[in-house]
């Protein structure tokens, strides 16, 4: 099967640099899955789970919120506030951030810290659920 490039960037580095053979990754009009060849497409991503498939291997990433571009050569880069891969999950880590963000919302009246809880909240069980799917975590 045909490959193309993808680049997966955080604000924090860079986390894939890879050939894959497909991406599905959820946006603000749904989940869409890019093959070779695409056509140009500038969209929204939303927190959840982007799949890539490299031959045999599939490899989940939990991503944020951010943007993803594919080029008219076929290139695709998608860049995302933060972004864990399936492999790097700590599933203890995330049950931790569930539970504080659940107590900050509350307790806080700050409406920026109620949607800054929230999204850490949408992040973290995204991460378990991953994690719960794939069996690929650090414990």
């Amino acid at each position: 099967m045909k490959t193309f490039p993808l680049h997966i960037v955080s604000q924090e580095r860079k986390l894939v640099s890879v050939e894959v053979e497909s991406v599905s990754i959820p946006t603000s009009e749904g989940e869409i899955t890019i093959l070779a060849d695409h056509i140009p497409l500038f969209t929204k991503v939303k927190t959840g789970e982007l799949v890539y498939r490299q031959g045999s291997e599939i490899v989940s990433v939990v991503v944020s919120n951010g943007f993803m571009n594919v080029s008219p050569e076929g290139e695709v880069k998608v860049m995302v506030d933060s972004g864990v891969l399936d492999r790097n999950i700590s599933l203890e880590k995330a049950q931790t951030a569930i539970k504080a963000a659940q107590e900050t919302m509350e307790k806080t009246q700050d409406q920026r810290e109620l949607m800054m809880a929230e999204a850490s909240l949408r992040q973290a069980m995204m991460e378990v659920k991953v994690a719960q799917k794939t069996k690929k975590t650090k414990i």
